[in-house]
């Protein structure tokens, strides 16, 4: 009988998935330099100051409600009021309503000098120009007052937030054309390999097509960042190097695929001893294994696997984090669910495993199945596969109808 495989001591260097999470963003600092930007390019920015309500918000008594304005006191007369002009959003009545008289308003229009109560229209009765009234409306009914969304001086978005639709509407309506904002992160990444291609090139004999500058690419366009796409580097120590100190010059991150193992044609490692340093480069984890982390004088690094899939995985589940806490915007968990399996699962004890799945939502709660082999090179599952079933270190092989965990990939957006 094989011995069984234990999972509460870890190899020397070798971090668990939770460690290296902790230890990343425990590294990351958000970034302090601002920008002013156009309040339409400011959607999903980090505000960098405070801003208050340079005046009330609405600036002026108007309606709620198309009808009729009047002053409240002409209801004691019991008799019709006089119709005597109409108030529109952008063309208020000049003059003054005395009692007996009434104007016609539209919603959003200033209520008239002299009404302080407007009465929809659907409750009155038009006669010429005698308006009756099929109910007695309260003092100051359907009347919005000045100040009741902002009051002049008051804080209407706090420095740190991540500003949404709403709040760019809220900042518009204040009449600021422009706001101060965190800059984006600048990252930078590249693949190595001497058997890599550019898309839209003819193969040679053992080449193969660079799909994870493609990925990357992708990914980071979801995120607030600047991309800074340094192609593919060779498989030449001074050629990683120069890839190196341009990114260490012009970027706040660094992202790698390939060349983190330890094969004779693997520099990436090897240069990041040389120029920064390494935090760590194993993790027990699958796909994924040998992530390396450190850092390049201020730039951040990360050397991600040449396997497509190791290089989704590891970049949602430590790199996005790293990247959003770096613009400045909050880090929350992504939300796991449970789920039964519909198919037996594989899995060795020992390392973390991601596998890729296809979950759906029954009446009977969530259901989850593999998108089948889970080799690290298989691109098309990651295609296939809308959640990761996210198997811990110590479990085994699951039979069909298991309960598992299952993270999202829209957990990730």
């Amino acid at each position: 009988m094989a011995d069984k495989v234990s999972c509460d001591v870890l190899p020397e260097g070798v971090l668990t998935v939770e460690q290296a999470q902790t230890l990343i963003l425990a590294g990351v600092r958000a970034i302090t330099t601002t920008e002013c930007v156009e309040l339409k390019q400011a959607a999903g920015r980090v505000l960098a100051e405070d801003l208050q309500a340079g005046f009330d918000v609405p600036p002026h008594c108007n309606s709620s409600m198309d009808g009729y304005a009047f002053a409240h006191a002409s209801l004691m007369q019991q008799a019709p009021l006089m119709q005597i002009g109409s108030s529109w959003a952008g063309h208020p009545y000049q003059g003054r309503v005395q009692l007996g008289e009434c104007v016609r308003i539209m919603t959003g229009a200033c209520l008239p000098q002299g009404a302080d109560t407007v009465e929809m229209q659907e409750n009155t009765i038009k006669n010429g120009l005698e308006i009756s009234f099929l109910r007695l409306p309260k003092l100051g009914e359907n009347v919005r007052y000045p100040g009741e969304d902002l009051k002049q001086g008051e804080t209407i978005l706090s420095n740190g937030r991540k500003l949404t639709a709403a709040d760019i509407g809220l900042i518009a309506s204040l009449g600021m054309a422009e706001v101060k904002v965190l800059r984006k992160p600048r990252i930078a990444f590249f693949s190595t390999g001497d058997e890599l291609k550019q898309a839209g090139t003819p193969l040679g004999w053992g080449e193969i097509y660079d799909s994870n500058r493609y990925t990357l690419n992708a990914l980071l366009q979801e995120l607030p960042v600047e991309v800074l796409d340094l192609g593919i580097i060779p498989d030449q120590a001074e050629a990683v190097e120069h890839a190196f100190f341009q990114a260490q010059s012009q970027a706040d991150l660094l992202i790698t695929s390939g060349g983190v193992s330890v094969g004779d044609a693997d520099f990436v490692t090897s240069t990041l001893n040389k120029l920064g340093k390494v935090k760590f480069w194993k993790m027990a984890m699958k796909p994924g294994k040998p992530l390396a982390h450190g850092v390049l004088g201020d730039c951040l690094f990360f050397g991600l696997p040449g396997n497509p899939v190791s290089v989704m995985a590891t970049f949602l589940l430590f790199v996005r984090p790293a990247i959003l806490k770096l613009a400045g915007h909050p880090i929350t968990e992504p939300h796991t669910y449970t789920a039964t399996t519909l198919t037996p699962i594989k899995k060795i004890p020992g390392r973390k495993d991601y596998q890729r799945g296809i979950y759906t939502q029954t009446a009977q709660g969530y259901q989850v199945q593999t998108t089948g082999k889970q080799e690290s090179h298989m691109l098309r599952s990651m295609s296939q596969a809308n959640c990761f079933i996210v198997l811990e270190r110590e479990t085994s092989d699951l039979e069909a109808g298991s309960l598992v965990s299952i993270l999202p990939f829209a957990s990730f957006s």
